[in-house]
């Protein structure tokens, strides 16, 4: 279950610089962007839609897999048939339109995204607020993560964004130990397509539920990232920026240690600071 290199995160062309009086013409990189329908279907079923979302090419197959499971329909490996690109009339590939197939059915009543889910909010399309919240059952009890592996996160994070080296308009989601070690890093210019990413490696891994790491995200923390992270049975969260004023409460309710403004030696503890451990003395 491969992505084919249909299209590439990278869009080369040509900018104007202006810089004081000097005027130049010079190429540059542009990270693309391209709409990415989902679809999904089981046994007997057709293929509906459920989603279209802006995103980076290059992990479609493990983004569509994992906003299955952070949306509800995929909770065991067991359940996934595949992931393919659809066929055109003419048989030609579709590299914008993923198909997601379970081997049980889709229940009618699946939660379905009404608009297009673009690549700033993960939550535009939904009707109401309460479809939003997903019944999640509050995490289990994690690992201690020493603050100093905390605070190595983001330098950690930025090093292997090597897409962001080459265009510098990207968010990056990670999954790292206890100790700080990455474990694997995906890139999007949606940070929630980032992190969907990185869910959706684990689950094809056989990693899910993720009780003994951590999500290191290179923006704020939302809601539903924090929702997300739930899903995935993630204990701890951590972030560059804040996280809003929702997003704690999530995290206060389910049991999830939520971090942030993790920049050189400053860190804050929004929820459950009993995973953080302090050096000696402190």
């Amino acid at each position: 279950m491969s992505d084919a290199p249909a299209r590439r995160p990278v869009t080369n062309t040509r900018v104007v610089v202006i810089d004081g009086d000097v005027v130049r013409e010079r190429p540059d990189r542009l990270v693309t962007e391209e709409p990415m329908e989902i679809r999904v279907h089981g046994p007997g079923q057709s293929p509906e839609p459920l989603a279209v979302t802006m995103r980076t090419p290059g992990h479609d197959f493990e983004l569509a897999v994992g906003f299955c499971v952070t949306e509800g329909l995929l909770t065991d490996p067991e359940e996934l048939d595949s992931a393919a690109y659809c066929l055109g009339g003419q048989g030609e590939q579709l590299y914008n339109v993923v198909t997601v197939k379970l081997r049980r059915p889709v229940p009618a009543g699946a939660r379905r995204r009404d608009l297009v889910t673009n690549s700033s909010c993960g939550i535009c399309g939904t009707t109401s607020l309460e479809e939003v919240e997903l019944q999640c059952a509050p995490v289990a009890d994690g690992p201690v993560m020493g603050i100093d592996a905390i605070r190595a996160l983001p330098d950690r994070l930025r090093d292997a964004q090597s897409v962001f080296d080459r265009t510098g308009g990207l968010h990056a989601a990670g999954l790292a130990r206890s100790d700080g070690e990455l474990l694997v890093v995906r890139e999007d210019v949606g940070r929630h397509n980032a992190v969907d990413g990185v869910i959706g490696h684990a689950f094809l891994a056989g990693m899910l539920p993720l009780r003994d790491v951590a999500l290191v995200v290179s923006g704020r923390l939302s809601f539903e990232i924090v929702q997300k992270a739930a899903v995935a049975g993630i204990p701890i969260l951590v972030a560059v920026s804040a996280p809003s004023s929702l997003a704690v409460d999530l995290g206060r309710r389910l049991g999830q240690t939520v971090v942030g403004f993790v920049r050189g030696d400053r860190a804050n503890v929004y929820s459950h600071p009993e995973r953080v451990a302090l050096p000696v003395g402190v």
